[in-house]
């Protein structure tokens, strides 16, 4: 009613996702703002899969230093 969540858990389930899916969706937002720019504008993928994804990220999200972020994500983005 409120518009509000209480917790991670409430959060997962209301997505209905697990806890851990979401604990990796809401590290995400460790990523440097324009890591997160850059990945919300990633062209379609009209055939295949993605050759990127989540579990690529989750090494960023623990960099503390957005430079060494940056450094592995253009790794990543032209592998």
């Amino acid at each position: 009613r409120e518009d509000t969540v209480t917790d991670q858990s409430e959060l997962a389930r209301l997505a209905h996702v697990t806890q851990p899916r979401m604990t990796q969706i809401m590290n995400l937002n460790h990523l440097a703002p324009d890591l997160q720019e850059q990945l919300l504008f990633l062209p379609s993928v009209e055939a295949g899969r993605d050759r990127r994804y989540e579990k690529m990220l989750r090494p960023l999200t623990a960099i503390p230093e957005w430079r060494l972020q940056r450094l592995q994500w253009a790794t990543i983005r032209t592998a």
